[in-house]
């Protein structure tokens, strides 16, 4: 697919949409913005894996980092800029309407129950994108091993995702090393 020259001014506006109509953050805003992306045929499919993997790598919010990524994609650095104001603008301006005004309504029932019911929602919104990247991710047995055994850690053993990278940096620089040496050899 072939990458399409696009305004800042249609960055920002894409972006704020997605940055509006997003529940959950930035495991959320990843199938929109697929769609967004493929859609209007700003960013390769095959990009969006390694984008969503620098985002996670990065310190900060997931969404402001998808941002800068997918922005630095299309545009490079004002890219960057008009995507993360995209992004963040609805948020900034529902949150601060939400101040303004939640107080008195935080207690009431239909709004307590209203955000129970968003819950499942959000959690679905964030698994179905990964379940669709892990599959197009992970091309062999040992790429769904190291996937499955990454989600345990993380999941159910506590372990923070920097000491998995770091392992599986130190195992991927360690086997390149080895095929290169006896490849020579």
């Amino acid at each position: 697919m072939e990458e399409k020259k696009v305004s800042l001014w249609q960055i920002f506006a894409v972006f704020a949409k997605i940055g509006a109509f997003t529940i959950g953050g930035g495991y959320a805003m990843i199938p929109i913005i697929q769609a967004e992306m493929q859609r209007r045929g700003w960013i390769p499919e095959e990009d969006l894996p390694d984008i969503v993997a620098l985002s996670q790598s990065a310190p900060g919010v997931m969404a402001v980092n998808i941002s800068i990524f997918a922005g630095h994609k299309m545009r490079g650095l004002k890219g960057s800029i008009a995507a993360t104001l995209g992004s963040i603008t609805p948020s900034f301006l529902i949150i601060l309407a939400i101040a303004m005004f939640f107080s008195a309504f935080k207690d009431n029932p239909w709004v307590v129950r209203a955000f129970m019911g968003i819950r499942p929602v959000v959690i679905a919104l964030i698994a179905v994108p990964m379940v669709n990247m892990a599959k197009k991710s992970c091309k062999s047995w040992w790429a769904w091993l190291l996937a499955v055994a990454a989600l345990v850690l993380v999941a159910f053993l506590n372990v923070s995702p920097i000491y998995i990278i770091l392992c599986v940096l130190v195992l991927g620089f360690s086997i390149s090393w080895y095929r290169i040496k006896h490849t020579r050899a």
